[in-house]
């Protein structure tokens, strides 16, 4: 999956990565990537896995032992995309509110890939267009809306099972969706973050 993160570090250094772990992720990405290069070539299914692993110059055990299914080839970036999208709730400056904090991940993030990776309007259209990636897409975006509902009870005080976290969770994830066929996605956005903030009741006052 092209890359969705702009962050910059702004807490103590991570540890050094041991060379085991550095040969692991370069594996991976090279399998992600000529498995994404091979797909928008040719398509999703006319793709087979072993031809993904030759690509990658690595075996089909290899493959499988990065990545379970074909499907999680498109979307590598899944478990970082959700340890981001939580941290951003998790460690937000003391003083700002839940939505102010996904607003900024929602421009820093995920508007930043649609500005700047040339290759993510043919992700998006591989994804659209391939029934089997719209599915594996919907039970991710289901995974981390329920994630974050979680972190926002957590950090708001409330039941895990209240529906105003989740109502939040599942807003918070569609506006970037929503906004990027907008003639000004990061002003969308925004908006959409409005509402979130302040509520229907204020849209009034927050007309652009």
């Amino acid at each position: 999956m092209p890359s969705t993160t702009t962050d910059t570090a702004t807490g103590p250094s991570p540890a050094p990565v041991g060379r085991r772990e550095r040969k692991k992720a370069a594996t991976r990405q090279a399998i992600a990537d000529a498995a994404l290069r091979l797909f928008l070539e040719r398509g999703y299914d006319e793709v087979g896995i072993r031809e993904i692993a030759d690509a990658a110059d690595v075996s089909t055990t290899t493959l499988f032992k990065h990545f379970p299914v074909k499907e999680a080839l498109v979307f590598d970036e899944d478990s970082d995309q959700e340890t981001r999208l939580l941290a951003a709730v998790r460690e937000r400056p003391e003083g700002q509110s839940i939505p102010a904090a996904l607003r900024e991940h929602a421009l820093r993030t995920r508007l930043a890939a649609s500005d700047s990776d040339a290759g993510f309007t043919a992700f998006t259209n591989l994804v659209a267009g391939t029934p089997a990636l719209r599915d594996y897409a919907q039970n991710m975006w289901l995974r981390h809306t329920a994630a974050l509902a979680q972190a926002i009870a957590e950090e708001s005080g409330l039941a895990a099972g209240d529906p105003i976290c989740a109502a939040l969770a599942h807003f918070a994830l569609e506006a970037p969706r929503a906004a990027y066929a907008h003639d000004d996605p990061r002003k969308a956005i925004t908006r959409a973050f409005d509402l979130l903030e302040h509520g229907w009741s204020a849209l009034g006052q927050i007309k652009a």
